[in-house]
């Protein structure tokens, strides 16, 4: 971990990590849909909240990159196609698919902001400045098995999505999904991306990464417990061998 002002800003993520996992335990996040409640400021339509919260994750990312000075190198390049890969798809391409009608706060949009800004800043000066990543590094398992559990979570995550989707777009108001990882878990999206996320902090083997990872987790796991017990309460034929985040655990 490099000396200085960066370290701190590390050292801030996980500490926004921890704060974010007591507070999401006892307030469910307005994102809209299911959990969309009034009582949080202004809103704006998801779609367009979702697009400038996340953008900035992309942007920023890429261009607090280009500042490093092992930019052009090939490890670092791959660490970018992958972080890109997932969102641009996050940023550009979800927002227009999502279903048209709900509304986000504000409130919420300004948060996610502030944290993208945060993390794309920790995460990409490390791969592209003070990491150190040579050729040799695609040798280590620690590369691939962060690859494979990157490209499996956001497999997982995309899968999850797509099935939501053509759930709602039957119309008939919300419904009990079903297949994939519907089978095991109550948000197997959300598993998907903490997956994800996890393989990139063992790809890249750094605090940096550990401390996204972490913070997923914190930002997920209360809200998949969230969506559990919304399902449950809801639906009485609920499958109840179903848990809420982990397979057979959570």
């Amino acid at each position: 971990m490099p000396q200085g002002p960066y370290r701190w800003f590390v050292y801030a993520e996980l500490l926004l990590a921890a704060v974010t996992f007591v507070a999401l335990l006892f307030v469910v996040a307005p994102y809209g849909g299911r959990h969309g409640r009034s009582g949080w400021g202004p809103t704006v339509p998801a779609r367009v909240g979702w697009v400038v919260m996340e953008a900035p994750a992309a942007l920023l990312f890429l261009g607090f990159y280009l500042l490093g000075s092992h930019r052009f190198e090939p490890v670092p390049l791959l660490f970018l196609a992958l972080w890109l890969a997932h969102y641009v798809y996050r940023a550009f391409v979800y927002p227009f698919l999502m279903r048209s009608g709900s509304r986000m706060p504000v409130l919420v949009m300004l948060l996610a902001i502030g944290f993208n800004t945060l993390n794309a800043w920790v995460n990409a000066r490390w791969v592209s400045e003070y990491g150190t990543y040579p050729v040799a590094w695609l040798a280590d398992p620690r590369f691939w098995i962060g690859l494979l559990l990157f490209a499996g979570g956001l497999t997982l995550n995309a899968r999850s999505d797509r099935t939501l989707r053509r759930l709602r777009a039957d119309g008939g108001g919300y419904r009990v999904p079903h297949g994939g990882g519907f089978r095991y878990v109550s948000s197997p999206n959300y598993l998907g991306e903490i997956v994800e996320w996890t393989g990139w902090a063992v790809a890249t083997w750094s605090l940096a990464g550990a401390s996204f990872a972490l913070y997923t987790i914190a930002n997920l796991a209360p809200r998949a417990v969230a969506n559990h017990r919304w399902y449950r309460e809801n639906f009485p034929d609920y499958p109840r061998g179903r848990r809420a985040l982990l397979p057979f655990v959570l």
